[in-house]
This record gives structure tokens, C-alpha cells and sequence, in this order.
């Protein structure tokens, strides 16, 4: 059974979920504030967390902060419905996907369950692949650009291992976002260009150059470069 911890000041939320999550083989601790909660989240002991954005003591975003420079726990965010800028950040800053308030808990399990089949499917393929200078080990989910390591979070890593099993090829962002996401892409929907955004920063920061390249009207594509290789 999978333990998760959900970080919300909401109580009756909380104890709804705790038996609804445990309907589906979940374990669920709830924790009401912001600073307590992320002792727990660091604790390791969880296989995700769920994270609200509005917090007492410490809020969501600085959590998610905290978080993520001592952590790569699967982070689930809960953000108030319409506010998209919360969400974008919540994104930039690391989180693994978000979902608005008020939502169906079905919609929420799902959400859950995709994060976590996407880390079992990497622990369970192949090792390793390789793509010009940028190699990935699904096993151990660590990833370097020209030989060094870079720190991704679950659906970064997801990401450019999609990307680089399809090096040199345009992938959409329909495609991307059933593939990583595991969810047909809304109208409105800039998760995965958020996610491509971080990553694409991520690869570029060792080198100045440009790994993951817009096709206007496509998608996006993985270009090729050989360790050691200069512009």
C-alpha cells in the first residue's frame, strides 16, 4: 500500500479523502499546516504528497520551495479554481502536476495514480538510453548532459525520457501530454509547455545551447549533439 501525505488546512477535506483514498489501497496522513508539513514531506516515508497552495504558518509555495531543494517526492498541487498563475508557478517551481479546487476525488486518484505508474514503469524498463550527449538511467531516474548530473523532478524526468526514446523526432503536445501526463491535453492547458520550459532550462544551463527546439505549429524535438560538441 502506497503512503501519501496531503498538506491541507482543510479538515473535513482531509478526512474525506483519507477514506476515499483508502478505498483504492491508499494510506493517507493528513498534516494542517504548512511548516509541520514539510518535515513529513522530507521525511521520505511517502511515495507523493499533496500540497495546497493556501496554508497557515507556511504557504504552499514556499513549501514546494523548501521542498524541492532537499527532496524529488512526487508533488501533486491543489490550487484554487481559475487562478492559473498560481498553477504555473506551482509547475515552474517543481510541482509534478496540480489540480483546482473544488474537484471530483475520482479526477484526484487518477492524477495520483498516473504520477505513480510513470515511476514504477521507469523503475521497471530498460536501464539505460542515451541521445547524443544526454543519458538517462530509468532505474536509479538520474540523468546527465555531457557528463554531468542534473536533478529533475518525476515529470521532468518523464519527460525528456520521452523525448530523447524519440530524438530527433517532433513530438506535439497532444502527444507529450498523453504520454507523460497520461491525459488528453485541454483546450487551455500549458502544463506540458511549463514542464518543457524547466527542462529546456535544466539541459541549457551546463552549455550554451538550445536541446529541446519549438516546431511552430508541431511540437517539440530533441536535437542531437555529441558529447564535447561545440556550436
Amino acid at each position: 500500500m502506497s503512503r501519501l501525505l496531503i498538506i491541507d488546512d482543510d479538515t473535513e477535506l482531509c478526512t474525506l479523502l483519507i477514506e476515499r483514498l483508502a478505498e483504492d489501497g491508499f494510506v493517507l496522513q493528513a498534516v494542517h499546516d504548512g511548516k509541520a508539513g514539510l518535515k513529513r514531506a522530507i521525511s521520505g516515508e511517502y511515495a507523493l504528497v499533496i500540497l495546497d497552495v493556501m496554508l497557515p504558518g507556511m504557504k504552499g509555495m514556499d513549501v514546494l520551495r523548501e521542498l524541492r531543494l532537499r527532496s524529488s517526492v512526487p508533488v501533486l498541487m491543489l490550487t484554487a479554481r481559475g487562478d492559473d498563475v498560481d498553477r504555473i508557478i506551482g509547475l515552474e517551481m517543481g510541482a509534478d502536476d496540480y489540480l483546482p479546487k473544488p474537484f471530483n476525488s475520482r479526477e484526484l486518484i487518477a492524477r495520483i495514480k498516473a504520477i505513480l505508474r510513470r515511476l514504477d514503469e521507469r523503475r521497471a524498463g530498460p536501464d539505460r538510453f542515451t541521445a547524443g550527449d544526454i543519458a538517462i538511467d530509468t532505474s536509479t531516474r538520474e540523468a546527465w548532459v555531457d557528463g554531468a548530473s542534473i536533478h529533475l523532478t518525476t515529470v521532468e524526468f518523464a519527460l525528456l525520457e520521452t523525448l530523447v526514446r524519440n530524438a530527433g523526432r517532433s513530438l506535439t503536445r497532444e502527444y507529450l501530454t498523453e504520454a507523460v501526463l497520461e491525459r488528453v491535453l485541454g483546450a487551455f492547458d500549458r502544463t506540458i509547455d511549463v514542464h518543457i520550459s524547466n527542462l529546456r532550462k535544466k539541459l541549457d544551463s551546463h552549455r550554451e545551447i538550445e536541446r529541446i527546439k519549438t516546431i511552430r505549429g508541431s511540437g517539440y524535438l530533441l536535437t542531437l549533439r555529441k558529447p564535447g560538441e561545440d556550436l
